[in-house]
């Protein structure tokens, strides 16, 4: 299976609570929603949409996927969210139990296994496994060098700090730019594979 990686970004690297005021505040962060503005249904649904299409499976941290499943299962006479809530699941964590798993087609990752058993299903045959936010874990899995492809969605905004996905360890990583997409709201939909060890990416 190949770890696809989707994400909401600003200017300056931001992941942090990109769709509503309350979804992460640690650090006090106050720009919860940030995203709203800039949000176009052709390009920047579209890059879900194809993501979604292309996924086998979903691998969530624990605190995206509270948020996803407190939201999708109630969602009716929605293609995308029939999908959401039909397609498997898997979330990382060290605190959620089996009996809090109460969005369907679920599994649970035990976070003290958690790169062990993403190994397996990286090595196993299959689709695309998508990961949506999940900042921490994203930022494990490229940290780990287990990330396939990149997709960010690059918004025009800065702001002024919050949670990144980018590994702080001084490690290079080049990577090849695959596509690119602009929309009418200034958003950018980038996608980056890893590159050959010493040679430039290139678009």
């Amino acid at each position: 299976m190949r770890i696809v990686i989707t994400e909401f970004m600003s200017l300056d690297g931001v992941v942090q609570a990109p769709g509503g005021p309350d979804e992460d505040t640690d650090g006090g962060f106050a720009h919860g929603g940030w995203t709203h503005p800039y949000f176009d249904p052709e390009v920047v649904g579209g890059a879900f949409d194809d993501a979604l299409a292309k996924a086998e499976a979903l691998l969530f941290g624990r605190r995206t996927w509270q948020v996803m499943a407190a939201a999708w299962p109630e969602r009716k006479d929605d293609p995308f969210a029939d999908r959401m809530n039909a397609i498997p699941k898997y979330v990382v964590s060290t605190t959620l139990g089996d009996k809090e798993l109460t969005w369907q087609n679920t599994s649970l990752v035990p976070g003290d296994h958690g790169v062990a058993r993403i190994r397996e299903l990286r090595a196993s045959e299959g689709g695309d496994l998508l990961v949506m936010g999940s900042s921490t874990l994203a930022r494990t899995l490229l940290h780990e060098d287990m990330v396939d492809e990149l997709r960010l969605i690059l918004m025009p905004v800065i702001l002024g700090g919050g949670k990144t996905i980018f590994p702080g360890d001084g490690a290079r990583r080049p990577l090849e730019l695959v596509s690119t997409v602009t929309s009418t709201t200034g958003v950018q939909v980038c996608t980056f594979r890893p590159a050959a060890e010493g040679r430039p990416a290139t678009s």
